[in-house]
């Protein structure tokens, strides 16, 4: 919840002076509910997608105030769904994030699905139960191919610098949680799936570790919070993630 429309336009015209267009960088931005549509009119389509910050999941009706995944279809690339601060601000349940994403693949959006622990959780050794409990509701009503259109988001809540992290997670730590997600999707989906399936981390996400965590083997990309609201350090971890890219490339 930061920027006004215009504090949002300025932002955006920046991130295009600074960021190129790299055909295999995914670069989404994420503005607030009031700012998405006039951004989508003011973005190079070709450099940039958009995601809703959030959505209701019934798709029209009596709910005032609400802004349906209906109303995003054809605006909205992405959704962020079960987002650490909706699940803990919003009381927003296992259930609510499972019908949302369930509104987005029916509306032709790609829900970008959070899952994490908190530090409650991970000090009593449930790290694996609740991101197990949190992906296996999210998915339970779609079918493989449905799935095939979610990005999952790792967002140890332990570690964001908002809920008190006095450190990132480490490499270790991220790679171990990557890996039993896609061990779940393995056991639900199938091994191809589970190797397809776009899985991306997100907490506390500042350039100075680009490097280290897109290296981590199954980490497909970024999600960057505060980061985001600064065109200089958002940008400069899309370059450091074309980089390690075109370094990967070049080591064959």
């Amino acid at each position: 919840m930061n920027l006004n429309v215009h504090e949002a336009s300025v932002l955006v015209k920046r991130l295009n002076d600074r960021i190129q267009i790299h055909r295999d960088i995914e670069v989404v931005l994420a503005p607030s509910m009031l700012t998405l549509q006039p951004i989508s009119l003011e973005i190079d389509r070709r450099k940039f997608k958009l995601a809703a910050q959030n959505a209701y999941f019934k798709d029209e009706g009596a709910f005032t105030g609400e802004v349906s995944f209906t109303m995003l279809r054809g605006l909205a690339d992405y959704v962020l769904v079960g987002h650490s601060e909706r699940r803990i601000y919003f009381n927003e349940t296992l259930e609510t994030i499972r019908d949302k994403v369930e509104a987005a693949v029916r509306n032709e959006i790609s829900p970008i699905l959070c899952v994490g622990e908190t530090q409650h959780e991970r000090l009593a050794g449930e790290t694996r139960r609740v991101v197990h409990d949190q992906l296996t509701t999210a998915l339970s009503n779609l079918t493989a191919e449905d799935v095939e259109k979610v990005v999952i988001a790792y967002e140890p809540v332990w570690a964001i610098k908002g809920f008190g992290a006095t450190a990132p997670a480490k490499p270790d730590e991220i790679s171990s949680a990557i890996a039993w997600i896609r061990r779940i999707i393995k056991e639900l989906y199938g091994e191809q799936l589970s190797e397809d399936i776009r899985v991306i981390y997100g907490a506390s996400v500042d350039a100075e570790f680009v490097g280290s965590i897109l290296g981590l083997d199954g980490v497909d990309g970024l999600l960057p919070g505060s980061a985001s609201l600064n065109y200089q350090k958002f940008s400069d971890i899309v370059d450091s993630a074309y980089r390690l890219t075109h370094k990967e490339k070049d080591n064959g």
